[in-house]
């Protein structure tokens, strides 16, 4: 059950990464059956968002 908003962003957020932690893509964006697409163009995440190589805090957001 989802608590409040930073729970929320926190679930999301770790959906998002979750192909690249399991080595199927290098960035949540490569992964083409993902709602981050969706994501980044509501303006929830920057284009960037996980693309490099720093692993980012779940929930972390810039």
């Amino acid at each position: 059950m989802i608590r409040d908003d930073c729970d929320y962003a926190t679930h999301m957020d770790y959906v998002h990464f979750n192909p690249v932690k399991h080595g199927l893509v290098d960035s949540p964006a490569d992964w083409p059956f993902s709602s981050f697409h969706r994501c980044i163009s509501d303006g929830i995440y920057p284009v960037g968002w996980a693309g490099g190589v720093e692993v980012p805090e779940a929930g972390e957001r810039p």
